[in-house]
């Protein structure tokens, strides 16, 4: 989301090396970062290729956490699932995949399903919500694989019911194409479904989840699935560059998130819940309501330049960073963020958050 001045970007990049306080995510120094590897990493954690040390290591507890026999850790999650959506394709002979039109396949990856594969996109829906059977079954013919994004980030972190998932994964089978998920949130979207890891890996055919987002690692992604499938998307892996001679430093964080903040989705998730209440107090609207994960829209009654004024005019007198860049919704005079809580976000008391939030209205 881009913000409303040259000048008040600027401002805001200053003020965010200031701060000694945030909300959400930390912008981690490169020093420190590397400081931080170097003081957990021994030679034995080292793979060459991809084989062996704390990439093996990682792709064995993936597989295990979303319960498949196989996974195979990357460098991104775009080259993940392009990788897999290439197999289905050659597999079945077509090359029709069916995505929900917001999915990050088709507005974040500059048309690469296309442009690199020769994938023909079918758009199930493109509403705010996710993709129903009846959408699915509406698209005729063959189809290599269906795809869906847990949460839909660009639809406003959106989650389908457990029963509406089984429902539509029971779709999905009963037609004999894969489903596979785009869980690059997947970590943040068992509190709201009620099932474990497992229980929503089973579902589908293969699953890929991110590394650097809530979990906080250098990048990274991992694609699990049945053993055949994931030996030929290695394959891809190395055909699109991404089998780099090591890895490691994107395992050891990756497998660090996995120890450290993974364990605390249940708390997230309940933050934002309480975080979104607080905030319709204070004048703000949410969406979804409640939230579905610990990321949520948050509107504001006031346009996109006083929102993001006020917020930088804060940051810089309090060294607190509370969000990104307002930037103006499809109602006139609105603006809206995507806010995300976090480990940090744990350490400030939701009445804090609200007053915070609330000063960026008054201001």
């Amino acid at each position: 989301m881009a913000t409303t001045s040259e000048d008040l970007r600027e401002r805001r990049k200053n003020a965010a090396n200031n701060c000694e306080r945030w909300l959400s995510n930390r912008r981690v120094p490169a020093a420190e970062r590397l400081r931080q590897l170097a003081e957990v990493v021994t030679d034995d954690q080292v793979d060459v290729y991809g084989n062996g040390g704390e990439v093996a290591a990682l792709e064995q507890e993936v597989a295990e956490l979303l319960g498949k026999p196989a996974a195979v850790f990357l460098p991104t999650g775009i080259m993940a699932q392009q990788a897999v959506l290439r197999v289905y394709a050659d597999r079945a002979g077509t090359s029709r995949v069916a995505v929900h039109g917001l999915a990050h396949l088709l507005v974040h990856e500059l048309n690469a399903l296309e442009e690199v594969h020769h994938l023909r996109i079918e758009r199930m829906t493109s509403d705010l919500r996710q993709p129903r059977p009846d959408e699915l079954a509406a698209i005729p013919g063959a189809l290599a694989a269906v795809t869906l994004e847990l949460p839909l980030r660009d639809g406003g972190f959106v989650l389908p019911t457990w029963d509406e998932l089984v429902m539509f994964s029971e779709a999905c089978a009963g037609r004999g194409v894969p489903l596979h998920l785009d869980g690059a949130r997947l970590w943040e979207s068992t509190p709201y479904l009620g099932h474990s890891l497992a229980e929503v890996g089973a579902l589908a055919s293969t699953v890929y989840v991110s590394f650097y987002k809530i979990l906080g690692a250098v990048s990274g992604a991992a694609l699990a699935g049945p053993e055949d499938v994931i030996a030929e998307v290695r394959r891809w892996q190395r055909r699109l560059g991404g089998n780099l001679y090591s890895l490691f430093p994107y395992a050891v964080s990756a497998r660090h998130g996995l120890r450290t903040v993974l364990p605390l989705m249940d708390d997230l998730h309940q933050r934002a819940v309480e975080v979104a209440m607080a905030l319709q107090s204070e004048g703000f609207r949410v969406f979804p309501e409640p939230p579905h994960s610990n990321s949520f829209r948050v509107y504001a009654p006031r346009a996109a330049e006083s929102m993001e004024r006020a917020a930088v005019e804060r940051m810089e007198r309090t060294r607190e960073s509370l969000c990104g860049p307002w930037t103006s919704a499809d109602v006139p005079g609105w603006s809206w963020i995507e806010l995300v809580m976090t480990p940090l976000t744990l350490e400030w008391q939701v009445d804090e958050i609200a007053k915070a939030f609330g000063e960026l209205l008054t201001r």
